[in-house]
């Protein structure tokens, strides 16, 4: 069985693509314009003011977000990203992504997803403290250990979580460790946290190119995106044996056909600030790196980086992606039209709220695992999904994308017909 889709325009936004995918999933179901009704619109959302006191003794406000897009299988659960790209339907977007995701990987969560307009690179780090501290401040009401859940995201860390904890606690009383995920291990946080997001995208990376027929020891790839999501990916792809030829990160790119020495790199990133300079690669530009001659692209920075402006000149074999988002609608399309296999952000990268759920139920029991125990259960669950996902996709013939959402989507449906209406 498949859907029938109106072609998305050129313009389409972020949200348009994530709501197009949610009536895609619908329609596929056959559940009705009443169940897309239901789930297209977040449950909660609010933008607040933050009024920030710079070093220089001048005040700025900033404006944040927060969107509980679902709850019905659970309490929120979403990234804290701080970018000067952030507004309202963007976050929209991202929490409806999560739940999909959450459900998708069969966590106890719904969606949700939060960000601060500000580009955290023009900020001091004690006013990136005050932003973070007032921000919390102000959707404190709406967060929780059993109501929503934060995590770091692009320009936010585990200090920022460290903060967040912080400043909920104050307000509660008594120190809350369950309020965040992603915080650092000296205040509750999860061995192997901080590279989940990186080790799910390459455990499913592997799969696809053993799926594929790709030989892993040898394979071509390109990440574009060398920060929390892609500098890991990079490394763990390269343990792997396969080829790291290209990276990009916000200032330029580099590639090199023999394969990038992904360590040297991190340590030349750690000295710099950048993969600029780096001594033995040819400088490209950033853009360059999506359509690098390669087995496996990972776009792993921010969404919307191939579109129908670029999708055809994409010479990878298979896409994963690391990213939220990073494919637009209309790419998807061509993409499917060449044969590009793309492997949906949220199959792809979900091993963040993975651990961030593992995170959660240590806090909870206040009992902390191994790094070896919550690695195997990562890649445990993250391969699962995939066999899952790629079995439901070639029974109805369809792509994983539309698979997975479908999937998830059904997931929350029947989540929420169980519990009923209220009143």
């Amino acid at each position: 069985m498949t859907a029938t889709v109106t072609p998305a325009t050129a313009e389409q936004s972020v949200l348009d693509d994530a709501r197009e995918q949610l009536a895609q999933a619908v329609e596929v179901l056959g559940l009705g314009a009443e169940v897309h009704a239901m789930l297209v619109e977040p449950r909660r959302e609010v933008s607040v003011s933050i009024p920030l006191r710079r070093d220089d003794g001048s005040v700025e406000v900033l404006r944040g977000y927060r969107v509980q897009h679902n709850y019905s299988r659970g309490p929120g659960k979403g990234g804290v990203r701080f970018d000067a790209r952030v507004d309202l339907d963007e976050v929209r977007a991202l929490a409806m992504w999560m739940t999909w995701k959450c459900a998708l990987l069969d966590v106890p969560y719904g969606g949700a997803k939060g960000g601060v307009r500000v580009d955290p690179r023009n900020y001091s780090k004690g006013e990136l403290e005050r932003i973070t501290r007032r921000y919390t401040s102000e959707i404190a009401p709406l967060i929780g250990p059993e109501h929503d859940i934060p995590a770091p995201d692009v320009g936010t860390d585990e200090q920022t979580m460290a903060w967040m904890m912080d400043t909920y606690s104050v307000g509660r009383g008594h120190t809350v460790l369950g309020v965040v995920t992603g915080k650092p291990i000296a205040v509750g946080g999860s061995l192997g946290r901080a590279a989940s997001t990186s080790r799910g995208v390459v455990a499913i990376a592997l799969e696809a190119l053993r799926h594929l027929e790709i030989p892993v020891v040898g394979a071509r790839a390109a990440v574009q995106g060398f920060g929390k999501v892609g500098r890991g990916a990079a490394r763990f792809l390269a343990d792997a044996g396969v080829r790291v030829v290209a990276v990009s990160d916000v200032y330029g790119g580099l590639y090199d056909a023999a394969g990038l020495d992904i360590a040297a790199l991190e340590e030349h990133v750690d000295a710099t600030g950048s993969i600029v300079g780096f001594p033995g690669a040819e400088a490209i530009e950033g853009e360059q790196v999506l359509t690098a001659e390669v087995d496996l692209l990972v776009p792993a920075a921010v969404e919307g980086v191939i579109h129908a402006g670029n999708a055809e000149d994409v010479r990878a074999t298979v896409i994963v992606e690391g990213a939220n988002g990073p494919v637009t609608a209309e790419a998807d399309r061509l993409l499917a039209a060449r044969d590009v296999l793309v492997v949906p952000d949220i199959l792809a990268n979900a091993g963040g709220v993975v651990v961030s759920y593992f995170e959660w139920v240590q806090a909870n029991q206040a009992y902390w695992w191994s790094e070896d125990e919550v690695n195997e259960r990562l890649v445990e669950r993250m391969t699962r999904a995939w066999r899952d996902v790629l079995h439901y996709a070639a029974e109805r013939r369809l792509s994983l994308r539309l698979a997975a959402t479908c999937m998830a989507v059904e997931r929350v449906y029947r989540a929420h017909e169980v519990r009923g209406l209220y009143p």
